[in-house]
């Protein structure tokens, strides 16, 4: 009954403002703008207090880590789950922040797909040739920077199936660096991965967990071997976080 109920006050709080975007997006974009904030502000923080509610769910927002954080700054981080997205909506409320990711959630994904494009997120297609897909990070991290907004990056650029950290891939990263010279936030995620799918939503959502942490701030690196050199470090300081994490008994949960 929790699961049934959890899922049907979702659904009801989510379906008017995905449905209100969809028409709205093709017809005026100022509409299609105030109804994405309205997601960001507004729905991203009581999904996680619905599920909270009603199946013992915990979002871990590690605030005191953000204390060192700049005016303005790169975040890298694991990717585990497409939760990924309203979870650092959550974590970082007081900032604008914009993803870099695939281009196939600008479509069919509610809520998401018109919120990613009306706010000009950085969509790059699996099919975009890399000079396309450089030039697509280099303009992003331009606007970004003029419009005071923080850029999030996933070096894997693809979900984990394990929660294990996975290769990072270094050219986007760079190309960031680049185009915005900003300080390099390191975070590190955990429990996305348990969350997948719909299978797995319904399994582990109840008394589950989503943690999220600021690890390290980094100076922005100049030459590809600092960006290099970053990556390097980001992926030890993300998977010796997360076997840390790994370690804690349900009481400490």
């Amino acid at each position: 009954m929790g699961s049934f109920l959890t899922f049907l006050l979702l659904i009801c709080m989510v379906l008017p403002a995905s449905l209100a975007n969809i028409f709205a997006y093709p017809i005026n974009k100022k509409w299609s703008i105030k109804i994405s904030d309205y997601i960001v502000k507004v729905l991203a923080p009581r999904l996680f207090a619905i599920v909270h509610t009603y199946r013992g769910f915990h979002f871990w927002g590690y605030n005191e880590s953000k204390k060192q954080l700049p005016e303005q700054f790169i975040v890298i981080a694991n990717h585990q789950s497409l939760l990924d997205i309203p979870v650092f909506m959550k974590f970082m409320p007081e900032k604008e922040v914009r993803f870099i990711a695939k281009s196939m959630l600008e479509r069919h994904i509610p809520l998401v797909s018109e919120m990613l494009r009306s706010q000009e997120h950085c969509m790059i297609s699996r099919k975009a040739k890399p000079m396309e897909a450089m030039s697509c990070i280099g303009e992003f991290g331009e606007r970004v920077v003029k419009n005071k907004q923080i850029p999030i990056l996933f070096p894997e650029g693809t979900r984990t199936k394990d929660g294990k950290v996975g290769k990072f891939y270094t050219a986007g990263f760079r190309k960031l660096t680049e185009s915005t010279n900003l300080p390099v936030a390191i975070c590190a995620l955990d429990g996305g991965f348990k969350l997948r799918n719909l299978s797995s939503v319904s399994t582990n959502l109840k008394k589950g967990c989503y943690r999220v942490k600021v690890l390290k701030v980094c100076e922005p690196p100049k030459t590809k071997d600092e960006c290099n050199a970053l990556l390097d470090e980001a992926k030890v300081l993300i998977q010796q976080q997360l076997d840390e994490w790994a370690k804690m008994t349900p009481s400490e949960f």
